[in-house]
């Protein structure tokens, strides 16, 4: 479960660095919304580090996980703060990010960081709306013979991603979510 009250500072803190904007946006995707969220004014706030590393690291602490991380580059900063944290805490969690394609050079690797067959991994991102870059990241992450603990993001938009993810069996949280009148709150658990 998510911890109600840093979700709560989540929710204020992204309030206060104007993270979090309501009026009439068009998203990436195209579609309409009342509000716009941007994960990355939290993820690279120090704040906003540091409360991500605890909520994350509070939801995989328990369940063995080796790894941490998800598509490029909006779960880098979050995937950073985890594995810090995790340190921290004396049971270290590695970092990884997935690229939209394998690179054309070098090594030619679509996974950064040091992931290995049979790792437990958690998949982080900032917003779920789609799911299509969560699904890139574990299917990349499987491919290789990863197993997916847990998928989390910072906010769900809840256009469908979410309901998806857990459709296909995947144990799906989130900080932040709208309610039907499209105000963000901080997630409680049901």
């Amino acid at each position: 479960m998510i911890n109600e009250d840093i979700a709560a500072e989540v929710l204020d803190l992204s309030q206060r660095v104007g993270a979090l904007k309501y009026g009439e946006f068009i998203l990436s995707s195209g579609m309409k919304s009342n509000y716009y969220f941007d994960g990355r004014l939290i993820s690279l706030h120090p704040e906003g580090s540091v409360l991500l590393g605890k909520l994350f690291f509070e939801q995989i602490k328990e369940q063995k996980v080796d790894a941490v991380g998800g598509p490029a580059v909006a779960s880098i900063p979050i995937a950073t703060a985890i594995a810090l944290t995790s340190q921290l805490e004396g049971q270290p969690v590695k970092a990884f990010f997935v690229r939209p394609a394998a690179k054309g050079h070098g090594t030619g690797q679509q996974i950064e960081g040091d992931l290995k067959p049979g790792d437990r991994i958690m998949i982080v991102d900032d917003v779920c709306t789609s799911g299509n870059s969560l699904f890139l990241a574990i299917e990349a992450a499987e491919s290789i013979g990863c197993e997916v603990i847990k998928v989390a993001v910072l906010l769900d938009r809840k256009q469908g991603g979410s309901e998806e993810v857990r459709r296909k069996g995947y144990d799906f949280q989130s900080v932040l979510e709208p309610d039907q009148n499209g105000v963000v709150k901080a997630t409680t658990q049901k």
